[in-house]
């Protein structure tokens, strides 16, 4: 049998030297044209002109190509001029929804929920580092040995995280959350059947009835765009400040106060924390507060805010079940410096807290609202809660995916009355013990 190492030798072959190729053109064409004046030319009016520059450097360097190989030059150098490089293609397709580099060699993505490798490479590390050097300039921010991570976002919205060496020892790591070009709704939710419809209706009673909402779940499990399609209830009338390490949310109302946190400056000052954020919101006058995610002292500050007047708010937290988010809210108010007894912790938790609302992504991919429960109070030392819904798994396919009904446990949550109270009726026939809702 012939052996497939030959061929796939001389692919990597040709890969490696039309990379080497982009890059030695790449540092020529920086001689030759002004890089201020490249924000005032459009990508298309800039593409003839470096087509002919790219075949005199082409003819200097006595390298042959095709059409196809050169016109992919041309666009992988426009990549490199005007965004960020190996990365485009990536961060254009519209099923990838993470990008994972690790080191200038191993590129991951996620698609449909699975992850998969990926023939983009950056040259080497200096190549790689150039790209985050851009990420994170363009946000104000930095990324250094003394300073070897950082957070930061695209101009889309699309969440960034780099670390360099020292800490990264194989070469720099980059990991993309790119954001949706759309934002999705509810109605997206249920059609993608992350949320039935029913359940749908009783988030919708739960964010226009004022409930302060806990959205729980691990890693891509979905928090975020969950935060987003339940803040399309909110009413336009009422006004929101939002609180990020790195501004991502899309909320879809008129009134809403964006405010992002700050790192601390090359002389370790100036840092502004969530927490310090939080504390000034509350001098905003605002209707609702939303904190992208709690993970540290803010927690304290937010359900303080909760607790005095700003009912409607919500955040996420990482965790895997609705009662483990509850005991993370509990650690961080430890964190907070605060000196307060566990008993007042869950005190504070149990009367700030309505709603916790539990997402996860299923072995095949698929992200689920998993359970929505209601804290129901404290008995003793203990705060209580109860399952609204919940998502059952019965069975997997051949293919792997995942079989499953949201079911009701029959219970009437009591944030019924403050619906009704609301002027919004939800009917008896939701909560059944023996409904099955998708």
């Amino acid at each position: 049998m012939p052996s497939v190492f030959p061929t796939a030798g001389r692919q990597g072959q040709s890969d490696n030297r039309m990379l080497e190729l982009k890059v030695s053109i790449h540092k020529a064409l920086l001689d030759r044209i002004n890089l201020a004046s490249l924000d005032k030319i459009s990508r298309a009016e800039l593409k003839g002109g470096i087509g002919d520059i790219v075949s005199e450097l082409l003819m200097e360097e006595n390298e042959v190509v095709n059409r196809a190989e050169r016109d992919s030059l041309i666009d992988d150098i426009l990549d490199e001029l005007f965004g960020l490089g190996p990365l485009e293609p990536l961060l254009q397709d519209e099923y990838v929804t993470d990008i994972l580099v690790n080191g200038p060699k191993d590129v991951f993505v996620e698609r449909h929920g699975l992850l998969e490798r990926v023939r983009t490479e950056f040259k080497d590390e200096k190549h790689l580092m150039r790209i985050i050097q851009k990420i994170v300039s363009a946000v104000g921010r930095r990324v250094d040995e003394s300073s070897p991570f950082v957070d930061a976002r695209l101009a889309d919205g699309s969440r960034v995280n780099a670390i360099v060496a020292p800490l990264a020892v194989d070469g720099s790591l980059l990991s993309i959350r790119k954001f949706a070009k759309k934002r999705i709704g509810i109605d997206r939710l249920v059609e993608l059947g992350s949320v039935p419809e029913a359940m749908a209706e009783v988030l919708a009673a739960v964010v226009r009835s004022r409930r302060n909402v806990l959205i729980s779940g691990g890693t891509g499990s979905g928090k975020t765009t969950m935060l987003n399609a339940m803040s399309s209830f909110i009413d336009e009338r009422e006004r929101i400040v939002t609180i990020e390490d790195s501004a991502e949310l899309q909320l879809q109302q008129e009134h809403v106060a964006r405010l992002e946190t700050r790192p601390p400056n090359i002389e370790g000052r100036g840092e502004v924390t969530q927490r310090d954020l939080v504390k000034n919101a509350l001098r905003m006058r605002p209707d609702r507060i939303i904190v992208g995610e709690v993970r540290a002292g803010e927690a304290f500050d937010m359900l303080q805010a909760m607790n005095t007047g700003h009912d409607g708010s919500m955040t996420t937290v990482h965790a895997n079940t609705a009662r483990d988010a509850l005991s993370r809210l509990e650690q961080m108010i430890g964190m907070s410096g605060i000196d307060i007894t566990s008993k007042s912790s869950r005190s504070q938790i149990a009367s700030a807290i309505n709603v916790v609302l539990q997402v996860g992504r299923l072995s095949d991919g698929r992200r689920k609202v998993l359970s929505l429960s209601e804290v129901t109070g404290m008995e003793g030392d203990v705060v209580t809660m109860q399952d609204i819904f919940r998502f059952k798994i019965t069975d997997r396919t051949e293919d792997g995916k995942v079989v499953g009904d949201f079911e009701a446990t029959g219970i009437r949550p009591k944030f019924l009355e403050h619906a009704k109270a609301a002027g919004i009726n939800l009917s008896a026939e939701l909560f059944r013990p023996d409904l099955r809702i998708g």
